[in-house]
């Protein structure tokens, strides 16, 4: 018990779906309600898969949290979450039930896959290069709270800058898209060049058209967006699969396993992923624990068939 919790119980009686029992504090954090240190009071976490939530359901909200929370609160937690604070837990029952009229849902923590995060993706930012939004969804309905050895949580970036951290997740996504040049357009006004920032792209003195090393390439698209004549194109756009990341007292940082992955696999993706981690995984192991007990290779090649000959070692290997 920790001595700043006001409450000297592990369990409290609570009424949840019209059902009363004596709960403990680990299986009330399990479903989403989180105590605090003041007696009877707990935080409850809300489902806001990607950060998204429609502006009549955030208005239901605020409406339910000044209802139910002592100080009037809400938090915006780091992974796009919404959390009401100071809940007295006889209140569990009837404030679900008002959340639930309006189609919002707790979360959960634990041993599960968690509610995914996402960026603003290609829908109307214009880093964009993937479907962001649409992916976290489509998590959030298939596979939120499947049982997983440990909490497993998937994030999707749009671009290489990252916003939803891939590289700090059990399993991430991050859109790219490979440039192709085609000469007969371009004019040599070596506006790609100025604006790729790996110098992936440099000027030829002479000409002026761009020589490309693709060993320096992040597939960004900056230089298909900057192109005036449309020289530059998208060859192919899909994800960079990272695995193995978290943060945490012990951060560790995601490997990179696989390149333009297509959209029509990334649900593939996921459901082997969290195959192998169940069949492989520890109880209170994370995924990226379990591929250093037994390698990358050990993944990789359960992987195989989904990942088709898009698998990576490297960026080294990936340009080669």
């Amino acid at each position: 018990m920790d001595r700043f919790i006001e409450d000297k119980v592990t369990k409290v009686p609570v009424k949840l779906e019209g059902e009363e029992k004596k709960a403990d504090f680990m299986e009330l954090k399990t479903g989403g309600f989180i105590k605090q240190r003041q007696k009877d009071l707990f935080a409850v976490r809300l489902r806001c898969p990607g950060g998204r939530i429609t502006t009549e359901k955030l208005v239901g909200i605020a409406e339910i949290a000044h209802k139910y929370s002592k100080k009037g609160v809400i938090h915006l937690s780091f992974r796009q979450s919404l959390e009401v604070l100071y809940v007295d837990y006889k209140e569990f029952d009837s404030m679900i039930a008002e959340l639930t009229k309006i189609g919002v849902k707790v979360a959960s923590c634990g041993p599960r896959v968690r509610v995914p995060t996402a960026c603003g993706g290609c829908e109307y930012n214009p880093n964009g290069l993937t479907d962001t939004q649409g992916f976290a969804g489509m998590v959030d309905k298939k596979y939120f709270g499947i049982p997983t050895p440990h909490k497993f949580k998937i994030s999707f970036s749009g671009c290489p800058i990252d916003c939803a951290r891939t590289r700090e997740m059990d399993l991430g996504f991050q859109g790219v898209v490979e440039p192709e040049w085609d000469e007969p357009p371009c004019t040599g006004c070596t506006i790609c060049s100025e604006a790729c920032k790996e110098d992936a792209i440099q000027s030829d003195p002479d000409t002026g058209k761009p020589i490309y090393d693709p060993k320096k390439c992040l597939w960004c698209g900056d230089c298909i967006r900057a192109c005036p004549t449309g020289a530059w194109r998208g060859k192919r756009y899909g994800h960079l699969v990272r695995i193995g990341g978290k943060h945490g007292r012990h951060p560790m940082e995601a490997r990179e396993v696989a390149l333009f992955v297509p959209d029509g696999k990334v649900p593939q993706v996921i459901e082997k992923t969290i195959e192998w981690y169940k069949q492989n995984g520890h109880r209170g192991e994370r995924v990226g624990k379990t591929l250093e007990r037994l390698g990358i290779e050990d993944y990789l090649k359960f992987m195989e068939p989904v990942f088709d000959g898009c698998q990576m070692a490297g960026r080294e290997a990936v340009n080669e």
